[in-house]
């Protein structure tokens, strides 16, 4: 290859390494994907460039229907040993779940109407089953039930649940759940 035609396909990758992409929906509902930015009246768009990490990478479908028929929720804040070994054992065995602390504003009422008035925790509640205190043969074998795999499938960390609306807000426990292969 001749040294200009090297470096004309040198300055060719580097202004594709640089290209943008738009996806937006238009106001019938259907997605477009353009080179060009999005007309002003896209109900929602988003810009790309190439090499962007992917938003989100899609859960095992084995995960997603666990999720979607048995969602988990913990119950928890600093309580010592057994809230500490409550959360390690959801994240450890890659269970997507929202955390829910019931000393914030409005969580305790949640709390008590979960547990018939009890205010014990862990509070594990997945799908409509309530398990109170960390028990971690009690908990797989509630998790096992609901299909979620025996192993972490994916990373995760927990949603940290906000507070009714209203009441003023807590801080964030962790970051939302994180996807990966």
């Amino acid at each position: 290859m001749r040294p200009s035609m090297f470096l004309i396909v040198l300055i060719s990758l580097a202004a594709l390494a640089q290209a943008e992409t738009y996806k937006w929906v238009d106001a019938e509902g259907k997605v477009h994907y353009s080179d060009q930015p999005p007309p002003p009246d896209a109900r929602k768009s988003e810009r790309k460039q190439l090499g962007d990490k992917p938003a989100e990478v899609a859960l095992p479908y084995v995960l997603q229907q666990a999720i979607k028929n048995f969602p988990v929720t913990l119950f928890v804040y600093d309580c010592g040993d057994g809230c500490t070994r409550a959360r390690d054992f959801l994240v450890k065995r890659g269970v997507p779940h929202t955390s829910k602390d019931p000393t914030a504003p409005g969580m305790r009422e949640e709390l008590k109407k979960v547990t018939g008035g009890a205010e014990v925790v862990p509070v594990l509640q997945v799908g409509r089953r309530v398990l109170r205190g960390f028990a971690e043969d009690t908990w797989n074998a509630a998790l096992d039930d609901a299909g979620y795999p025996k192993t972490a499938l994916v990373q995760i960390t927990p949603v940290q649940a906000k507070p009714a609306s209203g009441a003023a807000q807590a801080a964030p426990e962790e970051a939302a759940p994180e996807s990966g292969s």
